[in-house]
């Protein structure tokens, strides 16, 4: 159990015994102690001084004073500032902690609760490479299902692959007109780099035509309208539409060429999904549900036949489901996908990782469910993240500006060897084991440079920023792991002695971080959050450093300390490596 709920226990049994009626846990707060005051764990007072109708000050003393006499073993003192009971936890107790969970590979994990979640992440389009921003969308959904994974949920990583509409035509009429029977074999070039190369061929070729349609006198919107390549595109999404036999097998044959890339790209990630689903089989789910929402008035016809929900009430405007000729829209498709997950899975929530660009659409999605009465329309949850961007401001996919995922990957991994190399400690690696270095440091690097952000807020990619060894970032925390794992290889535990006395400050700082993992993982759970135990494992791993270069481990003073501070060492590699692995990071035994 963690401190935390002990504390609060303890404290609802005092206030029980003493003041004859109930008390529950919502009643108080318990915090971490601020810095400049004694203790390590603080009892908020005030919002029990109307139940108890006593005064801050004594109020605090009737609970510190209880709690010393009748569990000595786990508080030591406590002082009582402004209606603040602070607590100093006694060195038995983490002791006692220590002994139990030194040893223990994944700390704080939870028992399964019987839910089921799916995380929904990546949804790329089949025209051209995962990029950057797919990067930040694709390492929160995996990370936040491995968080709700180990709290106890049982979970499916789902993605939609957005493979139909005009821009997958644009690839292909720009394939045909130009590549004269290229394919990534013949070219060598992975396949979705391939296709989105033929992408932005289509938008240069088309500023190209309307260029020219301006310099003939049309004005922009025509010229824009009637770019003979464009209306070439929409010709071939109505004959995909159609059917037809030629249109679907070149769009199958593209769209092979980029999953192919796009696998090559998810393995280098170390991501993976449980469930996949395609654009191009849901795209007319929903319209059954639309009709029924007619039937009940959900739903309404306008003039041109078209079919639009009013969601004037809950700010959200008039959102159109169904266009004139009957043909389904997004949000169409997603109210359909989600009755199709809900129908095939029986999921109690589905978390989208989606960019905040879409925090529109995904209300109107939650409010025509809820206005459906449908069973799901509370468990859908939008894990809304800012958009990343280059120092040099936003990419643009069809002009070419974008940077692809796997450049990055290759870059980011060039950059670990220039760091290691520097550092000067692997020259007895041999070039598979220095090779797979590069490649945990480079992607560990990338991976936690954009997950300690809150997913909320908007962010600038730094790649050199990223991989620096000394800061906030992925590669020290890493170090530190292996640091540790070699103080382990050259000292052994002896697990017969019991490690007894007092703690130093920084010995008891670290293993009072190690008994927060939990409640870290926890919070990063609820709030949908994993730069919460992003900032936690650097923390932990900044603590280690500074009691690493104060304390000898090897020549501690006595066998007892010097066993003490071996169990806080594994401790400490256990939870950083618990901790990473939630956010995908691999944490190298030697670097």
């Amino acid at each position: 159990m963690h401190i935390v709920k002990i504390i609060q226990e303890s404290v609802i049994n005092v206030l029980e015994k003493l003041y004859h009626q109930p008390f529950h846990a919502t009643d108080f707060q318990i915090n971490q102690t601020k810095a400049e005051f004694e203790g390590d764990y603080t009892v908020v007072l005030f919002s029990l001084l109307k139940k108890t109708k006593l005064a801050p000050a004594k109020l605090g003393e009737d609970i510190g004073q209880a709690l010393l006499v009748s569990q000595p073993q786990i508080y030591a003192s406590c002082n009582i500032i402004n209606g603040f009971l602070n607590f100093t936890i006694a060195d038995e107790f983490w002791l006692d902690y220590l002994t139990k969970n030194s040893s223990i590979a994944k700390p704080g994990k939870q028992e399964a609760n019987g839910k089921k979640v799916m995380v929904e992440y990546a949804s790329p389009n089949t025209n051209k490479p995962l990029h950057l921003g797919h990067l930040r969308n694709i390492f929160l959904g995996w990370s936040i299902a491995e968080i709700l994974k180990y709290s106890g949920y049982q979970v499916l990583k789902g993605c939609i692959v957005n493979d139909r509409g005009i821009h997958i035509c644009k690839s292909m009429i720009a394939w045909q007109k130009f590549a004269n029977g290229a394919t990534p074999q013949s070219t060598g070039i992975k396949g979705d780099h391939f296709v989105g190369e033929y992408y932005v061929k289509f938008n240069d070729e088309y500023k190209k035509q309307v260029n020219e349609g301006l310099a003939k006198g049309l004005d922009k919107e025509t010229a824009e309208k009637n770019a003979p390549i464009l209306l070439e595109a929409q010709d071939m999404l109505l004959q995909w539409e159609a059917g037809d036999t030629e249109v679907k097998t070149l769009w199958n044959k593209m769209n092979g060429w980029v999953y192919e890339g796009f696998d090559v790209t998810y393995k280098k990630l170390g991501s993976d999904f449980d469930r996949m689903y395609y654009e191009s089989n849901t795209y007319l789910l929903g319209k059954e549900i639309v009709q029924q929402g007619i039937n009940k008035n959900v739903f309404f016809k306008k003039e041109d036949g078209s079919v639009w929900i009013d969601l004037e009430k809950e700010g959200l405007g008039e959102k159109l489901v169904l266009r004139k000729d009957g043909t389904s829209v997004y949000i169409t498709q997603d109210i359909g996908l989600a009755q199709q997950r809900y129908d095939e899975e029986k999921i109690d929530r589905c978390i989208y990782v989606i960019g905040d660009e879409q925090n529109y659409h995904m209300k109107v999605l939650q409010e025509i469910a809820k206005h459906m009465g449908l069973p799901y329309a509370d468990d859908i949850y939008h894990l809304s993240y800012g958009m990343v961007e280059l120092p040099g401001g936003r990419m643009k996919s069809r002009e070419g500006t974008v940077v692809d995922a796997d450049d990055i990957i290759d870059e980011m991994e060039n950059v670990a060897r220039t760091k290691t190399e520097e550092l000067g400690k692997v020259k007895d690696f041999t070039t598979a084991e220095l090779e797979n270095l590069y490649h945990i440091i480079g992607v560990g690097a990338l991976k936690f440079f954009l997950l300690r952000v809150d997913p909320k807020k908007k962010m600038i990619f730094n790649p050199e920023e990223s991989i620096d060894f000394h800061g906030f970032t992925g590669p020290f925390i890493q170090f530190n792991h292996a640091r540790i794992k070699s103080i382990l290889r050259k000292n052994e535990i002896d697990e017969t002695v019991k490690p007894s006395g007092s703690f130093l400050p920084l010995e008891k700082e670290l293993v009072v971080l190690l008994e927060r993992f939990g409640t870290t993982v926890a919070q990063a759970n609820e709030e949908m959050n994993p730069a919460a135990l992003a900032i936690y494992i650097y923390q932990l791993s900044k603590t280690f450093s500074s009691f690493y270069n104060e304390h000898s481990i090897a020549c501690a003073e006595t066998t007892e300390k010097k066993q003490l501070r071996l169990m806080l060492s594994r401790a400490t590699a256990n939870t950083i490596k618990a901790g990473m692995n939630l956010l995908g990071i691999d944490v190298p035994e030697r670097m």
